[in-house]
């Protein structure tokens, strides 16, 4: 079996052209973190909006994992096309084709008058919205060398988690004050302005070489011993991380009876403690030596314990202690993950292998929010809920154990 190179053949050459791009490299690094953000609260918000708009369309709480479900199989479907789409076109241009539908979608749904084309909306802004990851990492990828690359992508993984505290701090109060409709049309017009205006300055980075055949590159893939490890690794992490961010407020809401803003407010935490640890974790990875599989295991292990704890509280002063811990073991291990793919596919095939991993490792995104649904609507238990998710990561550390780690050369 051929695995695939960890550098391409001019990149060693080319690390030192990417020390003198000065700071346009992170300006090409702050609009894909703005691209990722709105990306994510396009999809969160449904979090803090899915009880008025079930009510406004008379669904049943077990039923509104629907809309999430519905949404995740959109973003698989487009998570390969747009990770072939950010190598052949590049990831300027693929980020374009993601933001511009996106925010149409968005702006679309706030107008739904029926549950099925609720359904349809949320599955093409998934669709819309798969492109967008796999151009972010290879930006960051192609922009940042390998000694940079750790704290690089650690900072673009921010935008996931202030997504969450975003959507949780911000739309509970925007609720009180306008319709839910209103503020899907807002987010609709925002995400298309800012996809016209990332069209106009983002670049392609100068590691980015030359466009190349990508089917070579998806055959590497699916015979790849790592990669296919890391994919499903990571379908274990996202089942935890965004099985509790889609749940832990109605969860909390329905089984302990708390008000949608202390909700928010809990959830606001475990999004600040993941702000925290993803730029830090990647900063540490760098110092390193590139050493990541290690941390990523730590990760794993404290989001399993931290789900398990999680499901055993019963006050709003424990959920708020725990809350952020759970964010840093819930979301750190993300920037890493992707770094580890990236740097085992190398800078023609990133996008490829990122937007392959992702749409993997989305399929837990897919199944968790009707599975959680399903195990509290029969048992009416909180902790057997946040067993279900903690399930996830401790198939992530299984399977992380075996994983070869690229080296650096």
């Amino acid at each position: 079996m051929q695995a695939i190179k960890t550098s391409g053949p001019n990149e060693s050459a080319m690390d030192s052209q990417v020390q003198h791009t000065g700071i346009y490299r992170w300006v090409i690094l702050a609009f894909a973190w703005g691209a990722l953000l709105l990306t994510f609260v396009d999809r969160l918000v449904w979090g803090s909006l899915s009880v008025p708009v079930g009510q406004a369309l008379g669904m049943s709480l077990g039923s509104l994992g629907i809309f999430v479900t519905a949404f995740y199989v959109g973003y698989v479907l487009s998570n390969v096309a747009g990770g072939v789409a950010s190598d052949w076109m590049g990831p300027r241009r693929a980020l374009a084709l993601s933001l511009l539908p996106l925010g149409i979608c968005t702006f679309l749904f706030g107008h739904i008058q029926s549950v099925s084309l609720g359904i349809l909306l949320q599955a093409l802004m998934g669709l819309a919205a798969g492109c967008d990851y796999a151009a972010c990492v290879k930006l960051a990828a192609t922009w940042f060398d390998r000694r940079h690359r750790g704290r690089a992508i650690g900072l673009l993984m921010t935008a996931t988690s202030l997504a969450v505290v975003v959507t949780n701090a911000v739309v509970p109060k925007l609720l009180e004050i306008q319709s839910w409709s209103r503020i899907y049309e807002q987010l609709g017009v925002l995400t298309v302005v800012f996809g016209l205006v990332c069209y106009a300055v983002v670049r392609d980075g100068p590691l980015e070489g030359q466009n190349v055949p990508t089917t070579r590159n998806l055959r590497h893939l699916l015979k790849h011993r790592d990669i296919l490890l890391l994919a499903l690794a990571g379908f274990g992490s996202m089942w935890g991380t965004w099985g509790f961010t889609f749940w832990a407020n109605a969860l909390m809401i329905k089984g302990y009876g708390l008000s949608v803003a202390a909700a928010g407010s809990i959830t606001v935490l475990f999004g600040v403690g993941a702000i925290v640890s993803k730029p830090l974790i990647g900063l540490l990875s760098d110092w390193l030596g590139g050493k990541r599989k290690l941390l990523v295991m730590i990760c794993f292990f404290g989001f399993c314990a931290a789900l398990l704890v999680f499901g055993q509280l019963h006050s709003i002063e424990q959920f708020r202690l725990i809350a952020p811990l759970l964010g840093i073991a819930g979301f750190a291990y993300s920037p890493l993950l992707a770094v580890m793919i990236a740097e085992t596919a190398g800078p023609s095939a990133a996008g490829s292998a990122t937007g392959f991993t992702n749409a993997f490792w989305q399929l837990g995104s897919v199944v968790v929010p009707v599975v959680v649904g399903m195990v509290f609507q029969s048992t009416h238990s909180f902790f057997f809920a946040f067993l279900t998710l903690a399930a996830g990561p401790a198939l992530a550390l299984l399977c992380l154990i075996p994983v070869r780690e690229a080296t650096r050369s």
